[in-house]
C-alpha cells in the first residue's frame, strides 16, 4: 500500500507561481512512477506532468514550458512547480502513484485556484 498527501495549493493571481507537494509513505520502494493529475469543474481528469523510475519527465501540452515535476527518493516526497499559472489552470490536483504490480493509487487532492 502507498498513501499519498499533497499540499501546497491556493489561491493565485494570473502569472504567479505554486509548488504542490506531495509526501509518500507506506511502501515507496515498490513505486515506478508518480505524477499528477488535475480535474476542473465539468472536466475529466487530465495527467498534466509523470515521472518516472528512472527520472524520464513527461508534460501535457497545457502546463509544458510553464511547469516543472521533480521527486526527491530520499523524502519520498514529488514535486510540481507550476510558473505563469493561468485562470485555466484552476482545478483539483491530485498527486499519482503506480508501484511494480500496476496498482494506482491518488492523494486526495488539493485546490489550485488562479483568479485575480
Amino acid at each position: 500500500q502507498v498513501q499519498l498527501v499533497e499540499s501546497g495549493g491556493g489561491l493565485v493571481q494570473p502569472g504567479g507561481s505554486l509548488r504542490l507537494s506531495c509526501a509518500a509513505s507506506g511502501s515507496t520502494e515498490s513505486i515506478v512512477f508518480m505524477g499528477w493529475y488535475r480535474q476542473a469543474p465539468g472536466k475529466q481528469r487530465e495527467l498534466v506532468a509523470g515521472i518516472a523510475g528512472g527520472g524520464t519527465t513527461n508534460y501535457a501540452d497545457s502546463l509544458k514550458g510553464r511547469s516543472t515535476i521533480s521527486r526527491d527518493n530520499a523524502k519520498d516526497m514529488l514535486y510540481l512547480q507550476m510558473n505563469s499559472l493561468k485562470p485555466e489552470d484552476t482545478a483539483v490536483y491530485y498527486c499519482h502513484a503506480v508501484n511494480r504490480r500496476a496498482v494506482f493509487y491518488w492523494g486526495q487532492g488539493t485546490q489550485v485556484t488562479v483568479s485575480s
